[in-house]
Protein backbone atom coordinates (compact mmCIF):
# COMPACT_ATOMS: atom_id res chain seq x y z
CA UNK A 1 0.00 0.00 0.00
CA UNK A 2 1.08 3.32 -0.62
CA UNK A 3 2.45 5.62 1.83
CA UNK A 4 0.36 9.00 1.20
CA UNK A 5 -0.15 12.12 2.86
CA UNK A 6 -1.84 15.55 1.51
CA UNK A 7 0.83 18.31 1.10
CA UNK A 8 -0.20 22.23 0.41
CA UNK A 9 1.51 25.15 -0.64
CA UNK A 10 -0.02 28.54 0.62
CA UNK A 11 0.78 32.22 -0.09
CA UNK A 12 -0.28 35.68 0.05
CA UNK A 13 -2.91 34.95 -3.68
CA UNK A 14 -3.49 30.99 -3.36
CA UNK A 15 -3.01 28.12 -2.42
CA UNK A 16 -1.62 24.61 -4.33
CA UNK A 17 -2.38 21.25 -3.25
CA UNK A 18 -1.13 17.42 -4.21
CA UNK A 19 -1.41 14.36 -2.67
CA UNK A 20 2.32 13.14 -2.27
CA UNK A 21 3.58 9.41 -2.82
CA UNK A 22 6.52 9.49 -0.13
CA UNK A 23 7.94 6.10 -1.48
CA UNK A 24 7.84 7.81 -5.01
CA UNK A 25 9.19 11.10 -3.64
CA UNK A 26 6.31 13.54 -5.99
CA UNK A 27 3.47 14.63 -5.91
CA UNK A 28 0.50 11.94 -7.06
CA UNK A 29 -0.90 12.21 -11.21
CA UNK A 30 -3.67 14.35 -11.48
CA UNK A 31 -4.02 15.16 -7.71
CA UNK A 32 -2.55 19.05 -8.35
CA UNK A 33 -4.71 21.57 -7.80
CA UNK A 34 -4.50 25.10 -7.54
CA UNK A 35 -6.41 28.03 -6.68
CA UNK A 36 -6.80 31.65 -6.24
CA UNK A 37 -7.19 33.29 -2.50
CA UNK A 38 -8.69 36.52 -2.37
CA UNK A 39 -6.51 36.95 1.15
CA UNK A 40 -8.36 40.23 1.82
CA UNK A 41 -11.50 38.28 2.14
CA UNK A 42 -12.91 37.04 5.51
CA UNK A 43 -11.75 33.97 7.32
CA UNK A 44 -14.86 32.02 6.80
CA UNK A 45 -13.98 32.69 2.88
CA UNK A 46 -10.45 31.73 3.13
CA UNK A 47 -11.09 28.56 5.24
CA UNK A 48 -13.52 27.31 2.97
CA UNK A 49 -11.63 27.80 -0.04
CA UNK A 50 -8.38 26.02 1.11
CA UNK A 51 -10.40 23.64 2.15
CA UNK A 52 -11.94 22.81 -1.14
CA UNK A 53 -8.82 22.90 -3.00
CA UNK A 54 -7.43 20.25 -0.37
CA UNK A 55 -10.48 18.24 -0.93
CA UNK A 56 -10.00 18.54 -4.64
CA UNK A 57 -6.37 16.85 -4.53
CA UNK A 58 -7.31 14.24 -1.59
CA UNK A 59 -9.26 12.58 -4.56
CA UNK A 60 -11.84 10.29 -2.73
CA UNK A 61 -9.29 9.32 -0.47
CA UNK A 62 -10.91 9.45 3.12
CA UNK A 63 -9.43 12.74 4.67
CA UNK A 64 -9.90 11.19 8.33
CA UNK A 65 -7.11 8.87 7.50
CA UNK A 66 -4.48 11.16 5.64
CA UNK A 67 -1.76 13.73 7.37
CA UNK A 68 -2.57 17.05 5.82
CA UNK A 69 0.79 19.16 5.51
CA UNK A 70 0.75 22.87 4.89
CA UNK A 71 3.39 25.09 4.27
CA UNK A 72 2.32 28.55 5.30
CA UNK A 73 4.65 32.11 5.36
CA UNK A 74 4.63 33.87 8.86
CA UNK A 75 4.62 34.56 11.56
CA UNK A 76 2.77 32.16 12.85
CA UNK A 77 2.55 29.71 15.65
CA UNK A 78 3.24 26.56 14.31
CA UNK A 79 2.28 24.08 16.86
CA UNK A 80 -0.99 25.52 17.85
CA UNK A 81 -1.75 26.45 14.23
CA UNK A 82 -2.50 30.16 15.48
CA UNK A 83 -1.95 32.63 12.69
CA UNK A 84 0.51 35.65 13.32
CA UNK A 85 0.53 37.67 10.26
CA UNK A 86 -0.36 41.18 10.82
CA UNK A 87 0.18 44.47 8.95
CA UNK A 88 1.47 42.47 5.98
CA UNK A 89 -1.47 42.97 3.29
CA UNK A 90 -2.42 39.39 3.62
CA UNK A 91 -4.91 37.43 5.95
CA UNK A 92 -5.94 40.49 7.81
CA UNK A 93 -8.83 38.50 9.12
CA UNK A 94 -7.08 35.26 10.57
CA UNK A 95 -4.68 37.11 12.48
CA UNK A 96 -5.35 35.75 16.31
CA UNK A 97 -7.52 32.79 14.41
CA UNK A 98 -6.98 29.27 15.31
CA UNK A 99 -6.82 28.29 11.55
CA UNK A 100 -5.64 25.03 12.09
CA UNK A 101 -8.75 23.97 14.06
CA UNK A 102 -11.08 25.87 12.13
CA UNK A 103 -9.87 24.11 9.05
CA UNK A 104 -10.53 20.80 10.67
CA UNK A 105 -13.74 22.00 11.43
CA UNK A 106 -14.75 22.86 7.70
CA UNK A 107 -13.07 19.22 6.71
CA UNK A 108 -14.59 17.16 9.27
CA UNK A 109 -11.60 15.94 10.76
CA UNK A 110 -9.36 15.69 13.89
CA UNK A 111 -6.70 18.76 14.77
CA UNK A 112 -4.33 16.39 15.26
CA UNK A 113 -4.54 15.53 11.43
CA UNK A 114 -3.07 18.97 10.40
CA UNK A 115 0.48 20.65 10.49
CA UNK A 116 1.58 23.89 10.03
CA UNK A 117 4.95 24.50 8.66
CA UNK A 118 7.31 27.58 7.64
CA UNK A 119 6.91 27.92 3.96
CA UNK A 120 11.22 28.64 3.55
CA UNK A 121 11.96 25.22 5.72
CA UNK A 122 9.34 23.39 3.77
CA UNK A 123 10.83 24.37 0.67
CA UNK A 124 14.53 23.86 1.92
CA UNK A 125 13.09 20.28 2.68
CA UNK A 126 11.53 19.30 -0.84
CA UNK A 127 14.72 20.07 -2.43
CA UNK A 128 16.70 17.67 0.03
CA UNK A 129 14.24 14.94 -0.04
CA UNK A 130 13.95 14.85 -4.17
CA UNK A 131 15.53 17.90 -5.60
CA UNK A 132 18.79 20.04 -6.27
CA UNK A 133 20.06 19.05 -2.19
CA UNK A 134 19.60 15.46 -2.41
CA UNK A 135 22.18 13.80 -1.45
CA UNK A 136 23.45 17.03 0.78
CA UNK A 137 23.46 16.64 4.45
CA UNK A 138 24.26 20.22 5.45
CA UNK A 139 22.63 22.87 3.38
CA UNK A 140 20.72 26.65 3.24
CA UNK A 141 17.81 27.58 1.36
CA UNK A 142 16.98 31.14 0.22
CA UNK A 143 13.57 32.06 -1.16
CA UNK A 144 13.81 34.93 -3.17
CA UNK A 145 10.05 36.91 -3.85
CA UNK A 146 7.59 39.27 -2.19
CA UNK A 147 10.21 38.91 0.94
CA UNK A 148 13.21 36.69 1.39
CA UNK A 149 12.86 33.24 2.83
CA UNK A 150 15.37 31.91 4.60
CA UNK A 151 16.33 28.16 5.93
CA UNK A 152 18.90 25.47 6.80
CA UNK A 153 19.02 21.59 6.90
CA UNK A 154 21.23 19.61 9.66
CA UNK A 155 21.09 16.57 11.41
CA UNK A 156 18.17 15.33 9.37
CA UNK A 157 15.94 18.06 10.20
CA UNK A 158 15.08 21.93 8.15
CA UNK A 159 13.79 24.18 10.02
CA UNK A 160 13.12 28.58 9.37
CA UNK A 161 16.24 30.46 9.92
CA UNK A 162 14.26 33.62 10.23
CA UNK A 163 17.29 35.58 8.54
CA UNK A 164 15.09 38.21 6.48
CA UNK A 165 15.47 40.65 9.01
CA UNK A 166 18.62 40.48 9.99
CA UNK A 167 20.87 44.11 9.70
CA UNK A 168 22.18 44.41 6.03
CA UNK A 169 23.39 47.77 4.62
CA UNK A 170 21.04 50.88 5.61
CA UNK A 171 17.96 48.55 6.83
CA UNK A 172 17.61 44.60 6.67
CA UNK A 173 18.40 42.15 4.07
CA UNK A 174 14.65 41.69 3.24
CA UNK A 175 14.98 45.33 2.17
CA UNK A 176 17.19 44.39 -0.88
CA UNK A 177 16.30 40.68 -1.30
CA UNK A 178 13.49 40.96 -2.47
CA UNK A 179 10.75 42.04 -5.56
CA UNK A 180 10.12 45.54 -3.40
CA UNK A 181 14.12 46.48 -3.83
CA UNK A 182 13.94 45.37 -7.90
CA UNK A 183 10.89 47.70 -8.07
CA UNK A 184 12.43 50.73 -5.58
CA UNK A 185 15.77 50.62 -7.05
CA UNK A 186 14.49 50.14 -10.89
CA UNK A 187 12.71 53.23 -10.00
CA UNK A 188 14.79 55.14 -8.07
CA UNK A 189 17.48 54.96 -11.25
CA UNK A 190 15.01 55.04 -14.27
CA UNK A 191 12.07 57.47 -12.66
CA UNK A 192 9.54 54.91 -14.39
CA UNK A 193 7.52 52.04 -12.45
CA UNK A 194 7.46 48.07 -13.12
CA UNK A 195 5.16 45.50 -11.42
CA UNK A 196 8.30 42.78 -10.13
CA UNK A 197 10.94 41.14 -12.10
CA UNK A 198 9.09 39.55 -14.43
CA UNK A 199 8.09 42.98 -15.65
CA UNK A 200 11.26 44.32 -15.48
CA UNK A 201 12.44 42.00 -17.75
CA UNK A 202 9.55 40.90 -20.24
CA UNK A 203 9.54 45.14 -20.80
CA UNK A 204 12.75 46.50 -19.91
CA UNK A 205 15.39 44.92 -20.70
CA UNK A 206 16.60 47.15 -23.55
CA UNK A 207 17.25 49.88 -20.73
CA UNK A 208 20.31 51.32 -19.39
CA UNK A 209 19.98 50.38 -16.15
CA UNK A 210 18.95 46.58 -16.18
CA UNK A 211 22.36 45.22 -16.09
CA UNK A 212 23.39 47.84 -13.15
CA UNK A 213 20.35 46.36 -11.30
CA UNK A 214 21.22 42.67 -11.51
CA UNK A 215 24.64 43.79 -11.05
CA UNK A 216 24.08 45.44 -7.56
CA UNK A 217 21.46 42.31 -6.70
CA UNK A 218 24.14 39.57 -7.26
CA UNK A 219 26.60 41.80 -5.09
CA UNK A 220 24.10 42.25 -2.27
CA UNK A 221 22.69 38.30 -2.94
CA UNK A 222 26.21 37.42 -2.05
CA UNK A 223 26.82 39.20 1.04
CA UNK A 224 23.70 37.95 2.45
CA UNK A 225 24.69 34.31 1.38
CA UNK A 226 27.85 34.70 3.31
CA UNK A 227 26.64 35.65 5.83
CA UNK A 228 24.44 32.57 6.36
CA UNK A 229 26.88 30.46 5.33
CA UNK A 230 29.13 32.11 8.64
CA UNK A 231 26.34 31.23 10.78
CA UNK A 232 25.08 27.54 9.58
CA UNK A 233 28.62 26.60 7.79
CA UNK A 234 26.40 24.96 5.22
CA UNK A 235 28.32 22.74 2.13
CA UNK A 236 26.02 23.66 -0.66
CA UNK A 237 22.80 26.59 -0.60
CA UNK A 238 19.59 26.36 -3.12
CA UNK A 239 17.81 29.62 -4.73
CA UNK A 240 13.95 29.57 -5.03
CA UNK A 241 11.02 31.98 -5.50
CA UNK A 242 9.78 33.93 -8.06
CA UNK A 243 13.28 35.45 -8.84
CA UNK A 244 15.35 32.85 -8.98
CA UNK A 245 13.37 32.12 -12.28
CA UNK A 246 15.63 35.18 -13.38
CA UNK A 247 18.60 33.18 -12.96
CA UNK A 248 20.74 33.45 -16.16
CA UNK A 249 20.22 37.63 -14.98
CA UNK A 250 22.70 37.28 -11.99
CA UNK A 251 23.53 33.39 -10.49
CA UNK A 252 26.89 33.19 -11.90
CA UNK A 253 27.83 36.68 -11.04
CA UNK A 254 26.75 35.99 -7.39
CA UNK A 255 28.78 33.03 -7.59
CA UNK A 256 31.86 34.75 -8.86
CA UNK A 257 31.32 37.57 -5.77
CA UNK A 258 30.38 34.62 -3.10
CA UNK A 259 33.89 32.79 -4.69
CA UNK A 260 35.57 36.27 -4.42
CA UNK A 261 34.54 36.94 -0.14
CA UNK A 262 35.24 32.92 0.65
CA UNK A 263 38.42 32.29 -1.05
CA UNK A 264 37.09 29.44 -2.95
CA UNK A 265 33.85 28.69 -4.83
CA UNK A 266 30.98 27.41 -3.30
CA UNK A 267 28.21 25.56 -4.67
CA UNK A 268 24.91 27.85 -5.21
CA UNK A 269 22.13 25.99 -6.90
CA UNK A 270 18.67 26.80 -8.52
CA UNK A 271 15.66 25.07 -7.87
CA UNK A 272 15.00 21.92 -9.81
CA UNK A 273 11.10 21.97 -8.35
CA UNK A 274 10.27 25.12 -8.44
CA UNK A 275 6.88 25.93 -6.96
CA UNK A 276 6.62 22.23 -6.38
CA UNK A 277 9.42 22.48 -3.54
CA UNK A 278 7.65 23.28 -1.25
CA UNK A 279 4.34 21.66 -1.57
CA UNK A 280 6.60 18.33 -1.95
CA UNK A 281 8.82 19.48 1.52
CA UNK A 282 5.67 20.08 3.08
CA UNK A 283 4.05 16.57 2.55
CA UNK A 284 7.31 14.45 3.21
CA UNK A 285 8.74 17.25 6.45
CA UNK A 286 8.32 14.42 8.81
CA UNK A 287 9.22 11.54 6.44
CA UNK A 288 12.97 10.49 6.31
Amino acid sequence: MKRLTLGADIGGSHITAALIDLEEKTEVKNTWSRNRIQSDGSAEDIINAWAQTLEKSAQGCDLKNLTINIAMPGPMDYRNGICKIKDQGKYKALYGLNIKQLLANRLGILPSRINFMNDAACFLKGEVFSGTMAGYDHAIGLTLGTGLGTSYFANGKVKDAGLWNMPFLNGIAEDYISTRWFVSRFAELSGSSIKDVKDLIENHKESVHFKTIFSEFSVNLAIVIHKFIRKRMPIAAVLGGNIANAEEYFIEDTRKHLAKIMGYSFPVKKSVLGEKAALIGAGSVYYN
